[in-house]
């Protein structure tokens, strides 16, 4: 039987790692009302490695703006109202001036209120995360340094930036052991997973020898009601094995991503995490990958500045045509 992580002693003193980490010293400022968790995030950061800045609750984020990031921003917001998204919407624009990686957690309530405001910074964000999602969140800054700062540091503060990462990594996989089961300790320097080829042209010559280009017929969706059945029959084997045995998000999202663009729909980033068959977080973070492919794009709500959808992008919409057209009758029968 798991034991809460709460009985175990998850302290990591930086005194007992066997390198330093002072003179690397990233910044890191911590805002959430739960002071438990609170302090749980300041044990964690400072085991990794960073160097605390400011700490306190949310409203000492709204009262007093957040000044002196750092290289490093954590806010835990759950709960949000009209304040909370102004708040979070200035250290957005903040970070991404400043090149400071920003970290919201959130609760899947909130969830499509807090990505409508995060645009500028690619901030991560976290649903409900476990202590070991936060700390490989930590990791994945670590590894996101942008490639000029690396090369200004030494060649020990190299080693000393691969260590942490490594640490992180550690210490990551020691909590998700302690909590029981839970999600996989992704190695927080893990690159994209997607590959995607460049679809052919949208342009083909008119004639040999004429220089005018005319655009190319784009290939026809299939119709929406196959890929809703299709998605239906995926959904049915959870109903026999444990939903992880099939666990295929990208897959998934763009099967539902394909059946809204043809249904000519928008889906929220909350939907397209339940699509997805996977914890919010997982989804969000195989969102951002798919979104650096370009597979997937970002739309911002013309009606409502708040709030943004996600969409396929034009190549990933023309490849999923080009599938089922390959497909043919056998798409009726896929699962």
């Amino acid at each position: 039987m798991t034991q809460p992580l709460a009985r175990f002693d998850t302290t990591f003193d930086a005194a007992q790692l066997d390198y330093p980490v002072g003179h690397l010293a990233l910044g890191v400022s911590i805002y959430a009302d739960r002071a438990h968790l609170r302090s749980q995030m300041v044990e964690d950061a400072v085991a990794a490695g960073f160097r605390l800045g400011a700490n306190g609750s949310v409203r000492d984020l709204l009262e007093s703006g957040p000044t002196g990031l750092g290289e490093v921003v954590l806010v835990d917001v759950p709960v949000v109202d009209g304040a909370t998204l102004a708040a979070l919407s200035r250290i957005d624009v903040r970070a991404a001036h400043a090149g400071a990686s920003l970290v919201v957690s959130t609760s899947i309530a909130a969830l499509d209120d807090v990505f409508g405001c995060l645009d500028q910074s690619g901030a991560q964000i976290l649903v409900a995360p476990s202590r070991a999602e936060r700390v490989i969140a930590l990791g994945r800054v670590l590894a996101s340094m942008p490639r000029g700062r690396v090369r200004d540091l030494s060649e020990e503060d190299r080693l000393t930036l691969l260590r942490l990462t490594e640490q992180v990594g550690q210490i990551a996989e020691r909590l998700d052991r302690m909590g029981g089961p839970g999600i996989a300790a992704q190695d927080p320097r893990e690159e994209s997973v997607f590959r995607f080829e460049a679809s052919p042209s949208a342009f083909v010559g008119a004639d040999e020898g004429n220089t005018r280009l005319v655009r190319a017929t784009r290939p026809p969706l299939p119709d929406p009601r196959l890929i809703r059945r299709i998605i239906r029959q995926r959904q049915l084997r959870a109903r026999f094995f444990e939903g992880d045995l099939f666990a295929d998000p990208a897959w998934d999202m763009l099967l539902d991503l394909t059946a809204a663009r043809a249904e000519h729909t928008r889906v929220s980033v909350t939907s397209l995490c339940i699509a997805s068959g996977v914890p919010p977080t997982t989804a969000l973070r195989w969102i951002g990958q798919m979104t650096e492919a370009g597979l997937l794009e970002r739309v911002e709500d013309e009606t409502d500045r708040r709030r943004a959808f996600v969409t396929l992008a034009d190549k990933a919409s023309d490849a999923m045509a080009r599938y089922f057209i390959e497909l043919g009758r056998e798409a009726g029968r896929m699962v």
